[in-house]
């Protein structure tokens, strides 16, 4: 297995992660980035961290970077240091939502600007590869910066418009979350409930990975304490999962989205939204009902990031519940987003179930996943992609593999972190999303068998 993936560096710690790799890549960045530069390196609460951040700090100082230690923080933080300080680049030690053995580096360029396959991944895993390191004279330095969470703190409360005062709960499920969730909340005066606080890197809650299956006890939770909403985040809180108040997970990141863009293009019309291409058809709908401008985009955070840079865009958002915003330097950042949502019930009188029955829906069936090696996983989306062609059928392969029909559409993508398939389907009426996933599946599994 690589650890080089699309968007990130990923394995299991002391099989395919250990401190000597996490040297060389530090030792590739650097080289990549360049002499001098300054780099902040950050971690989330995994127990691996320490360990792999010394590796980091090492190979970095070994190429001539300075380094700024921001300790342990949420991945959109680091983000944020690295675009609001104006510094060369950033190293974020997480594997997300993956479980408690594995670890990371989600890396950054110039205004956190991802570095990821097509902008400088490549040419770091080359140099990881083939020990193309910068011969540097000068030792760099690592810097403590202890003020990232009140840079943080104040920067967010200047961006949040709180009306009424709501109840909340909030999940972290034992990740750095509790770090700045709790306290942003607090600050801004809401009655807030607080699970799973305690930072541990076995997750010991739950897993990272917040779907509905982990989060009975937030849902039992809003019930029980009358809340307004709940909130949970990811391991390393660049995504965030809402619960309404009946105790209702809003599993849909589409419906999140057109929940945001209604918002946003209330106050600004013809702004511009970004959506990935997992994304149900009623968002694009939505979007240009309330006179704003759809803009589809790959899957992931840089392309949604570069997305909404080059075009100006004032929101963004995936099926997944990665929420982007302008005013955070399009960052994806869980914590933002879920103060935002507070921002929105609290100026409104409807509940949030009630804003959710409002959203258009279609039947779906999403994050339908099939285990499918890394090795052959692409070759597969390519095998289905050939014979849609040959078919004739209408296809758009910005990600994997989407057909389009009249009544609904199928996509077929690589996951771009495990070796997995993902399928997505949505039609217009129940009795067609049963055809359209039956075709779904067994295509994938004649182009796996062929494959195999």
């Amino acid at each position: 297995m690589s650890i080089f993936r699309a968007y990130d560096v990923r394995g299991i710690f002391n099989k395919d992660l250990t401190t000597e790799i996490a040297e060389k890549i530090g030792k590739g960045f650097g080289t990549f980035i360049g002499e001098g530069k300054n780099i902040s390196v950050g971690m989330d609460g995994r127990l691996s961290g320490k360990v792999l951040r010394d590796g980091i700090f090492a190979g970095l100082t070994s190429v001539g970077c300075d380094v700024i230690d921001i300790g342990m923080v949420p991945t959109p933080v680091l983000y944020f240091n690295v675009a609001n300080k104006g510094l060369d680049g950033g190293i974020m030690i997480t594997a997300s939502h993956n479980p408690p053995e594995w670890n990371g580096f989600k890396i950054v360029k110039k205004m956190a600007l991802p570095c990821s396959d097509g902008m400088g991944l490549e040419q770091v895993k080359e140099n990881v590869f083939k020990d193309k390191f910068n011969p540097s004279k000068r030792k760099g330095v690592v810097k403590k910066y202890e003020k990232i969470l009140s840079d943080y703190f104040e920067y967010v409360l200047q961006r949040i418009k709180i009306g009424k005062k709501l109840k909340v709960v909030l999940d972290p499920g034992n990740g750095v979350s509790s770090l700045t969730a709790p306290e942003l909340f607090k600050r801004l005066g809401f009655d807030v409930v607080v699970l799973n606080e305690k930072i541990d890197g076995n997750f010991p809650a739950h897993p990272p990975e917040p779907t509905e299956e982990n989060l009975q006890q937030l849902k039992e939770e809003v019930v029980r304490v009358n809340a307004d909403f709940g909130v949970a985040y990811d391991g390393d809180g660049d995504r965030a999962v809402f619960v309404d108040e009946k105790g209702n997970v809003i599993s849909s990141g589409s419906v999140i989205i057109m929940i945001f863009a209604k918002y946003f293009l209330e106050k600004q019309k013809n702004a511009k939204i970004v959506f990935d291409v997992c994304s149900s058809k009623a968002v694009e709908d939505v979007i240009k009902t309330n006179g704003g401008i759809p803009i589809v985009s790959k899957v992931g955070y840089a392309h949604i990031k570069n997305k909404m840079s080059e075009e100006g865009a004032v929101f963004g958002g995936e099926y997944s519940n990665h929420l982007y915003f302008s005013e955070m330097y399009y960052i994806d950042d869980g914590v933002f987003g879920s103060l935002k949502m507070a921002e929105i019930l609290s100026n409104t009188d409807k509940k949030l179930s009630e804003i959710v029955d409002s959203i258009p829906k279609y039947p779906a069936i999403f994050d339908w996943n099939f285990t499918c090696p890394d090795e052959v996983k692409f070759d597969v989306i390519k095998k289905l992609k050939n014979k849609s062609e040959k078919l004739g059928m209408k296809i758009i392969d910005l990600d994997g593999v989407k057909l389009l029909f009249d009544d609904g559409w199928v996509l077929w993508r690589a996951s771009n972190t495990q070796p997995q398939i993902k399928v997505y389907v949505e039609a217009d009426t129940e009795d067609r999303l049963t055809e359209l996933r039956k075709f779904a599946e067994d295509e994938l599994k004649k182009a796996m068998g062929v494959i195999e």
